[in-house]
């Protein structure tokens, strides 16, 4: 079996690279294989699998990109990732991909599509709205169509028609990815010293760059290792870290976060890849082969500042995850004008002020290199709590 170390290594290699060089060669492999790309909230990654298509995530260029020309194509009052994001197109690091698909995270995002459109990227761009609605028979349809819309844009390009044991076989594997990823973090949750917040960030964005069937024995062989009793338990606060949910952080701060005294175990990083929180049914063609991919996003899907669930507000569900995860307290970092997220953040630091619940707030971007402002902050907060609780 493969060491813990090289498994790192080799995943942080994956997530952070830049052309893509996996996805395209699995491409080459097969005339009828498509790449399509898609921002890091949720799209049900199955449907693309399921009709031989790789999904791959368009997490943006962080610190690895300078922006230059991107900046003529946005205003500066934005956050920093679309930006990056133009730039790698225009650099050509998309070359390759056969479509892109756009989730309605926000009014940036929205006009990141039209962007896609301008520069003449992708055989089709897809804006893809979310439904607000929570009822089956009104969201639940809308959301279907939606998807449907996508696969008749793959059909067009590679003639592969979705099938009832296409989707299930897809089903079972994204599954068994969720519930690989989920434990890792419950391992993490009782001896968080055996692996990195880091080293899980990189563990976790890999599988947003390779086929589906190579990153769960990327999660199980990690598993494996970490159910070994190796590290050291340090004096560190529990905490939970959330505002990240499209715009992802700098490596650097998360370790940051971890070295000023916390162990991050729980956080809304690539929350895509953990959005839905219970297994997908197998598809029933007597429903409709969608449905059960609609029902599993209406019924299961976890929170975000993307989403409208009047029926489940979020400051509720967050003060549940982190009853959950037993954490000592909770990490507001938001990048730097992400409007749905800072829209968000009062709503619930008001309810960890009603629950007495501990937390600070910060922004970041996603191209920060200095953190030491914020590891003075977070290692404050560590010690207060430690010292006073």
């Amino acid at each position: 079996m493969e060491s813990l170390k090289d498994i790192i290594k080799r995943c942080e290699e994956i997530s952070f690279d830049l052309n893509f060089t996996r996805a395209k060669e699995w491409k080459s492999q097969d005339d009828s294989r498509v790449i399509v790309g898609h921002m890091p909230i949720y799209f049900p990654r199955e449907i693309i699998h399921a009709v031989g298509g790789l999904c791959v995530g368009i997490l943006g260029g962080g610190d690895k990109k300078q922006i230059i020309k991107g900046d003529a194509y946005y205003q500066s009052y934005i956050c920093h990732m679309p930006r990056s994001i133009i730039e790698m197109v225009l650099d050509g690091h998309f070359e390759g991909f056969d479509g892109f698909i756009f989730p309605s995270i926000c009014d940036v995002i929205r006009n990141l599509s039209g962007m896609f459109l301008l520069v003449g990227k992708g055989k089709f761009i897809k804006y893809l709205d979310y439904p607000q609605n929570f009822k089956s028979h009104i969201g639940g349809e809308f959301y279907q169509k939606e998807l449907q819309h996508v696969l008749n844009q793959v059909y067009k390009l590679n003639n592969v028609e979705l099938t009832q044991e296409r989707l299930n076989n897809s089903i079972q594997l994204f599954n068994k990815n969720r519930e690989l990823i989920k434990k890792i973090y419950d391992i993490r949750q009782q001896t968080p010293w055996r692996l990195t917040a880091a080293d899980v960030y990189h563990i976790v964005r890999a599988g947003y760059m390779i086929p589906v069937e190579e990153h769960n024995l990327i999660l199980e062989n990690v598993v494996q290792h970490i159910q070994e009793d190796i590290g050291d338990n340090l004096d560190k606060i529990r905490v939970l870290v959330i505002g990240a949910f499209c715009e992802q952080p700098p490596i650097g701060l998360i370790k940051t976060i971890e070295m000023a005294g916390c162990y991050i175990v729980e956080d809304d990083f690539l929350l895509g890849s953990r959005w839905i929180q219970k297994d997908i049914e197998n598809a029933n063609s007597e429903d409709g082969l969608l449905n059960t991919l609609s029902e599993a996003y209406l019924n299961h899907s976890t929170f975000s500042s993307s989403i409208y669930d009047v029926d489940n507000p979020k400051e509720a569900r967050l003060l549940k995850l982190m009853k959950e995860r037993k954490v000592d307290g909770i990490i507001f970092a938001a990048p730097s004008f992400c409007d749905p997220a800072l829209l968000d953040h009062p709503i619930l630091q008001k309810a960890c002020d009603d629950n007495n619940v501990r937390y600070i707030s910060f922004l970041f971007s996603e191209n920060t290199g200095q953190f030491k402002v914020i590891k003075e902050q977070v290692g404050t907060f560590s010690d207060s709590i430690k010292l006073w609780e």
